[in-house]
């Protein structure tokens, strides 16, 4: 037991060393897997990350596994993640008669006997799993539970890291398109779609629309929109309900899960078009509220923080975008009515 515990403070040793000098995260979460294999005499390692649209576990980072058994059925997320919520670890003792198993013809081919699965967590989310493998059947220690559990926490902190650091390459990248868009153009049209379609990929949405208020019928009248279709953007108009008349009063709205939303105008239509979560963000000139920002997204999904606040400054970018063609249009009529009064003038001479 005292070999362990040495290999264990060696192992995190190297992984706080790792992590200063690694070049990518990939590398990181590779020699994860690899310490996890070396220190606690395994066969194989994994780690998974969840992929939500597709229901499953996408592999990582990889040791000791062929590339037969990779591609075999993959690892179903939301089955999988409900067991791991209860105790944050799964132990197969016996990988070849568990029923909880799947794929276990595979595993008996790979030479899998036993295996252990933990949770890698990010902010209290689980994004994926970490499974140790071994070739001989065995009875998990407490000691080799938390070493693994400590392994994925490392896991779950390079890509956190690496998320953030890869989202405010994207925001700042977003913001300079826009910045470049507004500062090119004078068509406005041009510009909110450029503003729907950029947010939309960059914030990994479905899709989104833009609309303005039609203060004399009370109606949001769509502007410009991308990643949605023509059937169910003309499903009709959209009049100021609950949620919307919210979001007129300056409110950010966000719904999660659709299905269970009792506001929605058109929920059939939302259903077909495949769309599961919405965040509406209001589109303010000054004071007053013109429009709203509307962001898709074909999943349920939990918007953060941070998200929310960077959709409102780019409605503000918005915002500011329709404010200049207004200015630029109507300082083009004046200077139009103040060339017709000088020529008309001029015919006194």
């Amino acid at each position: 037991m005292t070999r362990k515990k040495n290999n264990y403070f060696q192992t995190f040793c190297n992984l706080s060393e790792a992590f200063g000098t690694a070049a990518t995260v990939e590398d990181l979460l590779q020699l994860i897997v690899k310490y996890a294999v070396q220190t606690m005499d395994g066969k194989a390692a994994c780690l998974f990350l969840q992929d939500k649209k597709q229901d499953i576990f996408v592999p990582k980072a990889k040791a000791g596994l062929s590339d037969t058994y990779m591609h075999a059925n993959p690892l179903k997320a939301q089955r999988l993640s409900k067991a791991l919520e209860q105790t944050g670890h799964l132990l197969f003792e016996d990988a070849a008669n568990d029923e909880r198993l799947e794929n276990r013809d595979a595993k008996v081919a790979e030479g899998i006997a036993s295996l252990m699965t933990v949770g890698v967590m990010v902010d209290g989310r689980m994004i994926g799993v970490l499974s140790l493998y071994t070739s001989d059947k065995r009875k998990f220690t407490d000691d080799e539970i938390v070493f693994l559990k400590a392994l994925a926490a490392n896991g779950g902190i390079a890509l956190k890291k690496a998320r953030l650091l890869e989202r405010i390459e994207q925001n700042t990248l977003l913001f300079l398109d826009l910045a470049s868009a507004i500062n090119s153009s004078i068509d406005i049209k041009d510009i909110l779609y450029n503003m729907t379609e950029k947010t939309s990929k960059a914030m990994g949405m479905k899709g989104a629309t833009i609309r303005l208020l039609d203060q004399d019928s009370n109606t949001l009248n769509l502007v410009a929109s991308y990643g949605l279709s023509d059937k169910f953007l003309g499903r009709g108009k959209l009049a100021v309900d609950k949620g919307l008349s919210e979001a007129l009063k300056g409110k950010t709205i966000v719904i999660e899960d659709l299905s269970k939303s009792k506001d929605l105008q058109y929920p059939r239509e939302t259903e077909k078009e495949g769309l599961h979560s919405l965040v509406t963000v209001p589109i303010q000139s000054k004071e007053e509220t013109i429009g709203v920002m509307r962001l898709y997204s074909d999943s349920v999904r939990k918007y953060p923080q941070g998200f929310i606040m960077l959709i409102q400054a780019l409605a503000h970018t918005g915002a500011l975008a329709i404010q200049n063609a207004s200015m630029y249009l109507a300082l083009k009529e004046d200077k139009k009515s103040l060339e017709e009064d000088i020529w008309s003038h001029r015919l006194y001479f």
